[in-house]
């Protein structure tokens, strides 16, 4: 194939790699929802937890995610054979294959939860350091059009954006159409083999790769780490960051997660079929393309501190919904458990994600040139952080309304205060600007 650094041809059919590696690397990491819905099935009827573990373990297993900031440093400021992003996803590729390998090959009877816990923590610091690198390419490049203004191989920061996020969504339709039809038939671990296999694909695919052919932008000089650190500190300096970032992280943290509740409840309690999950799940991810779709269209013009309120307006309702399901007031009207459950949850499910497409974008436009990595990175740290914090509220909350893997009298109550928390951050979004693209005038100059 290509031996040395390719020059900017334009005849060839994509002399530019960029699309093909960021929509493999966005669908991996939409695919993961594949290992973790079997996960949730191993740790119920495998290891039979009750959901506080489950919930306990599901948010632990992503601190890892906590730690993006310093991946994002680290790729910005430190080389490997002269690249700073595709050894980093390589390396990510890599922690994933071995990780869930290692757990589909183990004895289910020999694996504890303390391996276990080794190797989802292992799984997911992989995750965040591609993730970190994936995204620092979306945001470097998203930045060129406004310098070669009529350049064949520049996007836009909103056309790339929504790119890898319909490639993330094409990746968890996939993954949970398979995890809710396989794992009745072939068991949990044969899911976290067939992952494991894909991310070793994507591994042989990137380091065939040289980061030279996805024309990045070019720096004049190199930076160490402790420099790169300072420019990340001045951009948090700017306020419209500052304030930004807080208020989405508190959005998400304020917000008691009941997920682990959730799933014993529709598992346990309405013995609803894995499959029936799998394409909640699957309509969740395609109202994601489709939100990407309409927001690419239609919502770009929208203030961002407008369109991020609206939906976490969306998000109180969807909960309040949820109030009325578990006390079976639609069941009472002819509605079947199944179709809310596919529906309903499968929207709400997402919903927490809707409003990090425009987030991204906003961010994107806000960060000063050579820091992409780590304020990208420190965003999804936040995000990553403020779930953790959420789930932990959310086993507090299930704990002192007493709900447990039997009993579930106290879920409408839990679901009705998780309502109420979401409604808060709403009277705090006048930290997000209205103007999403403040700097692009300033470029042009």
């Amino acid at each position: 194939m290509v031996s040395s650094p390719p020059p900017p041809s334009s005849g060839n059919m994509d002399p530019n790699p960029t699309r093909r590696i960021l929509g493999l690397g966005f669908w991996i990491q939409g695919l993961r929802c594949l290992p973790w819905m079997a996960i949730n099935f191993f740790l119920k009827d495998g290891l039979h937890v009750d959901p506080s573990t489950l919930q306990l373990l599901q948010n632990s297993a992503n601190l890892p995610m906590v730690g993006k900031p310093l991946y994002g440093v680290v790729s910005d400021a430190v080389y490997i054979s002269g690249q700073h992003r595709i050894p980093y996803i390589a390396i990510g590729a890599f922690l994933q294959a071995v990780s869930w390998l290692a757990i589909a090959i183990l004895s289910p009877s020999g694996i504890s939860i303390v391996t276990l816990s080794l190797c989802l923590l292992l799984s997911n610091l992989g995750a965040s350091i591609a993730e970190v690198a994936n995204d620092a390419i979306v945001a470097e490049i998203g930045k060129q059009p406004t310098l070669p203004p009529k350049n064949s191989q520049s996007y836009s920061s909103g056309e790339l954006q929504s790119f890898v996020w319909i490639a993330s969504s094409a990746g968890g339709v996939l993954g949970n159409l398979l995890g809710g039809i396989a794992i009745n038939i072939y068991g949990p671990q044969a899911m976290f083999l067939f992952f494991s296999l894909a991310v070793a694909v994507q591994l042989f695919i990137i380091i065939s790769v040289r980061e030279s052919s996805l024309n990045l932008p070019k720096s004049s000089s190199r930076v160490g780490i402790r420099k790169q650190l300072s420019e990340l500190s001045v951009a948090l300096q700017k306020p419209e960051i500052a304030y930004s970032i807080t208020w989405l992280a508190a959005s998400n943290a304020i917000i008691p997660s009941l997920t682990g509740t959730m799933f014993f409840y529709q598992t346990q309690y309405l013995n609803i079929n894995s499959s029936v999950l799998g394409i909640s799940k699957v309509f969740g991810q395609a109202a994601m393309l489709l939100w990407s779709v309409i927001y690419s269209r239609f919502l770009k013009s929208v203030p961002s501190k407008k369109l991020i309120a609206a939906i976490q307006g969306v998000m109180a309702a969807f909960m309040l919904s949820d109030v009325l399901f578990v006390k079976g007031v639609y069941r009472s009207m002819g509605v079947p458990d199944l179709l809310y459950v596919i529906v309903f949850s499968g929207l709400l499910e997402v919903l927490f994600f809707f409003k990090i497409l425009p987030f991204n974008i906003l961010i994107a436009q806000l960060c000063p040139s050579g820091c992409e990595g780590s304020l990208m990175a420190l965003v999804a740290s936040a995000t990553a952080l403020s779930f953790i914090v959420s789930g932990y509220l959310g086993v507090a909350l299930s704990s002192f309304v007493g709900v447990t893997g039997s009993d579930f009298s106290g879920f409408p109550c839990a679901l009705l205060i998780q309502a109420v928390c979401t409604l808060l951050p709403i009277y705090w979004s006048s930290c997000i600007p209205d103007d999403k693209k403040p700097e692009s005038r300033s470029k042009n100059e």
